[in-house]
Parts: structure tokens; sequence; C-alpha cells
């Protein structure tokens, strides 16, 4: 199988690792590979088919050079630029001089940009999955979704062990005691079930302005605010969409710029200076590792579904 390729020079120097990071779910993630090089390896179900596609950071040039296989590749090349940030102007009213520490931030990761991989369900699928549980129970949960019923990456995808998520007929034929053996439980797996039956609306979501597209991704039962933000700064591009909800973004986000441990409606009141670009100033306390102490026993995995 021959590669479709591409050299995309960027107007800025491209850390192709933090911007296309976020798009990892957890260190198995079967769709995601990294050589030692740096060459990042994505596993890919476009409109157009499954793709595998290959991203080499070249610095001295730069540049990243993309290769890609499979019926998507065409589209997968074609979505390059968008995918590393392309099509977000980081500069562009982003109020960072409003707090000591954004400004910071900022200044130390002038290059990150917003990814926007125009793929809803490939950000929905995990995301829902993610819902309240455990970081290790959620990634491998997608992990087992994606090996018991997804497909290899075509081309040499394979030999990296890379992956494809399952289509959206597949997740909405999978039965329910399959769910619980990934384990996936009912109030999770029903969501992905009902979002993969309407798959080509919620695809549409992408031509919305950010405020429709989030009451679009909402009108579907089960997804709240936390999972229309994390499909939203993935595959949609938005730099206002901040996970309220989660089980550390506040704590951290505000323990990074004031030094105490708040909740969502704190969050809030603090990001509010910075609409419409309140997911960046997330993203920047997470690239710069800034956390809360973590105090006292870590949340326990849930034992009582079957294995």
């Amino acid at each position: 199988m021959r590669a479709a390729e591409r050299t995309w020079r960027p107007p800025w120097p491209c850390p192709l690792g933090q911007v296309i990071g976020v798009l990892r779910h957890g260190g198995g993630d079967p769709t995601f590979h990294r050589d030692d090089d740096g060459t990042l390896w994505r596993g890919l179900r476009t409109p157009a088919g499954t793709a595998t596609l290959r991203l080499e950071p070249r610095p001295a040039d730069g540049a990243v050079h993309a290769a890609a296989w499979g019926e998507g590749a065409e589209w997968a090349l074609a979505a390059v630029p968008a995918m590393l940030g392309g099509e977000d102007d980081a500069a562009a009213g982003f109020p960072a001089h409003r707090h000591p520490v954004v400004a910071e931030l900022a200044r130390r990761h002038p290059h990150w940009r917003m990814p926007r991989t125009g793929l809803v369900m490939e950000s929905l699928v995990p995301a829902v999955i993610e819902q309240k549980v455990t970081g290790r129970e959620a990634f491998a949960g997608f992990r087992n979704l994606v090996h018991r019923f997804g497909e290899r990456a075509p081309g040499p995808g394979a030999a990296r062990r890379l992956w494809v998520q399952p289509d959206p007929d597949t997740l909405a034929r999978i039965p329910s005691w399959e769910w619980l053996r990934l384990p996936v439980d009912p109030a999770r797996s029903h969501t992905v079930v009902r979002a993969a039956r309407l798959a080509p609306s919620l695809e549409r979501t992408l031509a919305m302005t950010p405020a429709d597209a989030d009451r679009g991704l909402r009108s579907l039962p089960g997804i709240g605010v936390w999972t229309s933000a994390e499909v939203r700064f993935r595959a949609h591009g938005d730099a206002d969409a901040v996970s309220f909800g989660d089980y550390h973004v506040a704590r951290d986000i505000t323990y990074a710029l004031t030094g105490e441990e708040l909740d969502d409606a704190a969050l809030a009141e603090l990001l509010e200076p910075f609409r419409p670009h309140r997911y960046r100033v997330q993203r920047l306390v997470e690239l710069a590792g800034l956390h809360h102490p973590r105090r006292g026993p870590r949340m326990a995995p849930r034992t009582h579904l079957p294995v």
C-alpha cells in the first residue's frame, strides 16, 4: 500500500507533541503511537474511510512531514494543518495579561495552538467512557472497546499495533453484556449507542457556532457540560470549551492562579475575563504541569462490574 504524502510548513515553530497530545486518551491509547524520534502515528476513521496518519516533525526545515495510508488518506492529509493548530490564531484577542500567572504561562508556551480534528465521534466516544470514573478505568474501557470492536489501522499502522475506533454502526449494535465486559456501565454505554445512531447529526455540529454546537451536543441525553467541552476543544477547536465538572480541573486551575483549591463556580468567575478563550487558560495550566496538592487516598476503581 503506497502512502499519500505532504509537507506542511506552519508560519510558527509547531510543537507537534504539545498540540496533538491532548488527542491521546491515556498512555495505552491503541489509536495513538509515538516513535522514539518524536514521530507520531494516529489511527483515524475519517468521512472517507479509515486511515493511518504519520506525523514527522522536521524542526530544522520548519516543517511537519505527513504520510497517510488507507481509504481516508487524502482526507487525513487535508486535515493536518487544522489538526496541528493551523486554523487557530492564538494572538487574536487572548487577554493573557489579565492575570500574571496566565501571562507567564503564555510566555513559556508561545507556539502552542488549538487543534481541530473535524471528527466529532472520535472525541465523543472516549469522552463518554471517561465520565465519572477514574482515569485508569476510563482508559481501560476505551482500550478494550477499540481492541474488541475496532479494526487495525491500514498500511504500516498495523506494524505499530495501531487501531481505529469502531464505526457508528458497530457501536450501535454492541449488546449490553459486551459493554459490561469492557467494563463500561449502562449509563455510559447507552449514551455511546444513542450518539452512534445520531452520528451524522453530531458531525454536523462542526459547521455551527460554538454556542450552537454546545447546544446540539448537549441535546443528547447523557452529554452534559463536561462531555460537550471535551469534544469541542478537540473536534471543533473551541478555545472557550472549559471542562467544568471535572474531578481535578477546577481545583488545578484555581490553585495555579490563586493558591487556593476552589470549585467550578469560583473557576467560572476567575475565567470570565478570558472569554472566549477560557480553554486556553486550562490547557496552559496543563502544559505547565501545575496542579493542586494531591492529598489523601485516590479515588479507587469500581469493582462491582463484570470483568
